[in-house]
C-alpha cells in the first residue's frame, strides 16, 4: 500500500514532535503493509513549509529505518493567495515528490469563492489537484455537488481511511461511503498525525473496500492510483464517476483532461 497523505515529519506541524514519534509512526505503517509514504506537512498560514528542512528530516528518518519503507516529499497545500502564486511560479515545490500531483487542503468552514479558477491555474502550471478528505469538510458535507463541479474540471479526490471506520464521526463516514458508491474517490490515504488518535492504519479499510466493492477497486485506490501520484506516472484508467456528466461526450472530455495535462 502507498500512503500519499501522511504527517510523518517531526517538529513541523501538528504531527509528531520528535524523531521518536516519527519512527513510531513509521513502524506502525510498516506493520500495516505500507511500502511508500509521502511525507506531507501542512503548508499554510500557521506552519511554514521549507523543502530543505523537510528533506533533512526525511534523511534523518531514512537513516534509522534502513530502507524498510520508501519516503517521499509533498505537502498538505492550503489554498491561499500566497501559496497559489508561489506554486504557479515554482510548480514542483509543493507537489508529491516534485512531480505533478498536488494535495489540496480546503478550510474547514467556508470555501474560497474563486476555487474553480484556482484549480484551472494550477492545472495550466502542470499540476493535477488532489482534493483531500472532502468527507470531513463541513461545507462540502452540506454541498457535495461542488465536488461534482470540480471533478468535471479534472480534479481528483482522496478520502481518509479513518473516515470509513467512523473515526471522524457518522457524517464523515456516510459521506465517505457515498463518494465510494458514486466512484468519486481516487485515493485512500491515512492522513496520519500520530500513533493514537490519527494513526497510519489502512489495511483494514483496504480489506473492507475489497469485500464491498471488489478487489480491483481496493487495489486501484490503495496501490495503483497512489503509485501514479507518488511516482508522477500517467493517470491510470478509472471508473466513470456517477451523476457527474450529462453525456458520453462530456465523459470523454473528462478523461482527456486527466490524461492530457
Amino acid at each position: 500500500m502507498i500512503d500519499i497523505h501522511h504527517h510523518l515529519l517531526f517538529g513541523l506541524d501538528d504531527g509528531p514532535e520528535t524523531i521518536d514519534g516519527s519512527l513510531a509512526m513509521a513502524e506502525m505503517a510498516i506493520e500495516e503493509g505500507i511500502t511508500h509514504i509521502a511525507c506531507t506537512p501542512h503548508a499554510n498560514y500557521r506552519w511554514n513549509f521549507d523543502p530543505a528542512i523537510n528533506a533533512a528530516r526525511m534523511d534523518a528518518l531514512r537513516a534509522q529505518l534502513g530502507g524498510r519503507v520508501v519516503l517521499g516529499s509533498g505537502c498538505d497545500f492550503h489554498v491561499s493567495y500566497d501559496n497559489v502564486t508561489d506554486a504557479i511560479a515554482n510548480p514542483t515545490k509543493y507537489t508529491l515528490n516534485g512531480k505533478n500531483y498536488l494535495l489540496i487542503e480546503l478550510p474547514d468552514f467556508g470555501l474560497p469563492p474563486n476555487l474553480p479558477e484556482t484549480y484551472y491555474e494550477l492545472r495550466l502550471a502542470g499540476m493535477t489537484p488532489i482534493l483531500t478528505h472532502p468527507e470531513r469538510n463541513a461545507t462540502l458535507q452540506k454541498q457535495p455537488e461542488k465536488i461534482a463541479d470540480w471533478l468535471r474540471s479534472g480534479m481528483i479526490v482522496q478520502i481518509t481511511s479513518g473516515s470509513l471506520t467512523g473515526r471522524f464521526g457518522k457524517t464523515a463516514e456516510r459521506m465517505a461511503y457515498k463518494l465510494l458508491d458514486d466512484n468519486w474517490v481516487h485515493f485512500i490515504a491515512t492522513d496520519a498525525h500520530d500513533t493514537d488518535s490519527r494513526p497510519p492504519q489502512i489495511r483494514e479499510v483496504m480489506a473492507m473496500i475489497a469485500k464491498r466493492y471488489g478487489a480491483e477497486m481496493a487495489e486501484r485506490l490503495c496501490v495503483t492510483n497512489p503509485r501514479a501520484a507518488f511516482e508522477g506516472l500517467a493517470w491510470p484508467e478509472q471508473m466513470e464517476p456517477k451523476g457527474v456528466f450529462l453525456s458520453p461526450g462530456e465523459q470523454k472530455s473528462w478523461w482527456q483532461r486527466l490524461v492530457g495535462r
